[in-house]
């Protein structure tokens, strides 16, 4: 066929460029209109009557002069960009089309590559993410993580950040849509702004779950804390699962593992429980400390972390073993075993001040029962608060909580939830010389517990 298929330049048959008076050879004038014929069935109707048979093949064209076009508008079209990709011109301005999303699940770490350019993965457990290097994935590259399932922490390749930080993480049922600008990684700041929220300090204080107990294998040396939150301030911390932590080792990250702040475990000690946030993945972490106070903890294993707030306590005994316990909400704490606080104490009209195994260093209101005795026949003695000062026992002074004894040297009985001061002690004072037998059944260490 004369039409060169490369070129698509038509060169008609030799013999058919006749002359006046010539006489014309049949064979090459047939050979012309049978041409003729065939390219005229191969050419496409300007009507659209009749479709291609093979591919269109239109000149590469740029962005102002696109390969296909409109006759009305000749710089709105399709034209081939470098490297072979296709592109879309409007009125000669590119106009960028997104891949097609492609969603996957993934159990575990994953390392996000160029290919995954717009996937959204749902993450069904704990992960790490980590992000190929930004150079390599390239400007505009994008992607969407899911966290159902466990936190994903979001590691970008050596120094680069995410956001500016150095890592981040998407905690469980959040997402995170990530860009990349060709250099470094940052996000549509819905995430951050999420977090901001839930740090704000106006929300308030409060413990939510969190009870503690002795851990049922080792309930001597271990205590366990049920999943919850807690909250001071602007801080925020929570666990999905229950925790563990040792009171015969110093602070190491992570549940089942030491717990002290400092030193050793000491006999009759007071441990106040500290709810952790580590800084970098927001994780949840405990550490026990004798301070009843944030700002007496000591902080020299607590690097990386924020103290929140104290979540509770757990005392021990003369043989440096953890009290045995029950939590119940609202911050009540019931010794497994009653403690005999005072055994036949002397008791008079002078108050006196009584230690009880209590938490050392702040307040909290005892739970007693108290039984007196004395040879007089109508007397009641009267335990309470130091912070009411010094009280007298009687009915016609400040009353009693023990009763009035009928009969010389019987008992009266009674029970009352009294508050300490700081140094433990509550105070008890006697209508007549006797004495005294107080049992603490446990006691109430408010830390923002509602329920």
């Amino acid at each position: 066929m004369p039409r060169n298929p490369s070129t698509g330049v038509y060169s008609k048959p030799a013999g058919t460029t006749p002359s006046v008076g010539q006489v014309i050879d049949p064979v090459p004038w047939n050979a012309l209109t049978t041409d003729l014929g065939n390219e005229i069935t191969n050419s496409l109707p300007r009507d659209g009557s009749a479709p291609m048979v093979a591919p269109l093949k239109a000149a590469s064209g740029t962005v102002s002069a696109p390969g296909l076009g409109f006759a009305s508008t000749p710089q709105t079209g399709l034209y081939l960009k470098g490297g072979g990709l296709l592109g879309f011109t409007q009125n000669g301005v590119d106009v960028a089309f997104d891949k097609a999303s492609v969603y996957a699940a993934k159990s575990g770490d994953y390392t996000a590559l160029a290919s995954d350019d717009n996937a959204v993965h749902r993450f069904t457990a704990a992960a790490t993410l980590t992000l190929t290097a930004a150079a390599t994935l390239g400007a505009n590259w994008h992607y969407a993580v899911i966290a159902d399932g466990g936190d994903v922490m979001i590691d970008p390749t050596g120094s680069e950040t995410i956001d500016g930080a150095a890592k981040m993480v998407v905690p469980n049922g959040y997402s995170a849509f990530i860009i990349c600008s060709g250099s470094t990684f940052f996000t549509n700041k819905t995430l951050a702004r999420l977090v901001a929220k839930a740090d704000n300090s106006a929300v308030g204080s409060f413990v939510d779950g969190l009870l503690l107990s002795n851990n049922t294998g080792s309930p001597n040396t271990h205590v366990d804390f049920a999943a919850g939150s807690a909250r001071s301030g602007s801080s925020f911390v929570s666990s999905e699962t229950s925790f563990t932590k040792r009171v015969t080792g110093t602070f190491a990250s992570g549940t089942s593992a030491g717990g002290l702040d400092a030193g050793s475990v000491a006999a009759n000690a007071t441990y106040f429980a500290y709810a952790l946030r580590k800084d970098s993945d927001l994780s949840f972490d405990v550490v026990l400390s004798t301070s009843a106070t944030i700002g007496g903890v000591t902080t020299t294993l607590l690097t990386g972390y924020t103290i929140v707030k104290c979540i509770g306590v757990a005392l021990t005994d003369s043989s440096s073993l953890i009290r045995q316990f029950v939590m119940y909400p609202r911050d009540e704490y019931t010794f497994v075993t009653p403690v005999r606080d005072a055994v036949g104490i002397a008791i008079s009209p002078t108050s006196s001040l009584l230690a009880l195994t209590v938490p050392n260093g702040a307040k909290s209101k005892a739970k007693l029962r108290f039984q007196y005795t004395a040879a007089a026949t109508t007397a009641s003695a009267l335990i309470s608060d130091p912070a009411q000062g010094v009280l007298t026992a009687g009915i016609g002074n400040d009353g009693g909580n023990a009763g009035a004894i009928q009969v010389a040297s019987n008992y009266a009985i009674g029970s009352g939830d009294i508050w300490t001061n700081t140094s433990r002690q509550v105070r008890h004072v006697g209508g007549a010389t006797g004495s005294l037998w107080v049992w603490t059944d446990g006691f109430y260490f408010p830390c923002g517990r509602i329920a």
